[in-house]
């Protein structure tokens, strides 16, 4: 496969995460999500996020890594990696919703008469 190949031989760039998209995911993992939906949610490594929960019970999250210099965040990117938190947190809350209200309808389901399964 010719273009499988051209793909292989590029370069690939890491994600860089803001601080405050490391700190909500790792709050959510905290809140009890499990680290693979939470890290599906967001679009990212299920790796990474473990090792933002381990490096957070360490202490050492918010610490910068040794020899790089930690770059001050524009609002905006603090603005969007709130937003994407809240969407995530939304989307968990609307699908736990869509769950409870299917288990209830197919409950009342169950209780009319000619109803079978």
């Amino acid at each position: 496969m010719p273009g499988r190949e051209h793909e292989l031989n590029e370069k690939q760039t890491r994600a860089k995460y803001t601080l405050e998209f490391k700190q909500e995911a790792v709050r959510q993992v905290k809140a009890g999500r499990a680290a693979s939906a939470v890290a599906a949610t967001l679009g990212m490594p299920k790796a990474s996020l473990t090792n933002w929960v381990r490096d957070d019970a360490k202490g050492q999250l918010a610490g910068q890594p040794e020899g790089k210099a930690m770059q001050a965040m524009a609002p905006e990117q603090a603005e969007i990696a709130r937003l994407r938190a809240q969407v995530a947190r939304l989307t968990m809350e609307r699908d736990i919703a869509k769950k409870a209200a299917a288990y209830f309808a197919q409950d009342v389901l169950q209780g009319t008469p000619g109803f079978s399964r």
